[in-house]
């Protein structure tokens, strides 16, 4: 059998502060193998966002590990795990991260550049054209629409070829048109790029879309399916 390209066993996350120890997510197990989708849907303040970050290697568990593409997460240092995320990982925020100071192009570029890729410029250009961008390549963050910027941001997402992207919250920013337009591309690259895809969502419709739906439930995993109750 092909090997997860995630596979999560025993995770939990704990903080404690001078009030005690808050338990944000129990006891979390669950595989997604190479090109599936899954949506992690849940109650605001159930755990989503602390799990997307713990399997991006963002955070550390208090207990369990995260194997991405078949590499312990936690086994390895933050150097390393900042290899392992520059190999494999792609990010897609609700905000868009992009660089106020940095053009449509030059955003994109940039994990290229980080990469030693020589073909940066030209990678990147081809990206945008992909995402239909092709004549705001010079344009600004603060003079592209939501929907634009969110495009840039799965451009420089996809760029790299990432095995996983990863995607929180992703049309969260956007109006209900522009976010359908924005997920048909996300879609639409993902199977284009065979890459696998996590999101954190409310919308109903878009968990929908994906593979399967991992509940999140006061920080358990609660259910986990092709079609959810949500």
């Amino acid at each position: 059998m092909t090997p997860a390209i995630i596979a999560v066993e025993h995770l939990a996350k704990r903080v404690s502060d001078a009030t005690g120890t808050l338990t944000i997510l129990h006891d979390i197990s669950f595989t997604l193998q190479a090109r599936e989708s899954a949506a992690i849907v849940g109650a605001s303040g159930s755990g989503k966002s602390t799990l997307l970050g713990l399997l991006a290697g963002l955070d550390v568990p208090s207990e369990g590990t995260v194997k991405l593409d078949g590499e312990d997460l936690f086994a390895l240092d933050e150097d390393a795990r900042a290899a392992l995320r520059a190999r494999a990982l792609g990010f897609v925020f609700q905000s868009f991260q992009l660089l106020a100071n940095r053009t449509a192009l030059e955003n994109v570029m940039l994990p290229l550049e980080l990469a030693g890729r020589r073909d940066a410029r030209a990678a990147a250009t081809d990206m945008l054209q992909r995402v239909g961008l092709g004549q705001r390549l010079s344009h600004y963050p603060r003079l592209l629409s939501g929907g634009e910027q969110q495009r840039v941001a799965l451009a420089r997402a996809f760029v790299v070829q990432p095995k996983v992207l990863l995607a929180d919250e992703p049309t969260g920013s956007l109006d209900h048109a522009t976010g359908e337009k924005v997920m048909e591309l996300m879609f639409e690259l993902k199977r284009e790029r065979g890459t696998t895809l996590v999101l954190v969502t409310h919308d109903r419709g878009i968990a929908a879309r994906c593979d399967r739906q991992l509940l999140i439930d006061a920080g358990r995993l609660a259910a986990q399916g092709e079609t959810l109750s949500v």
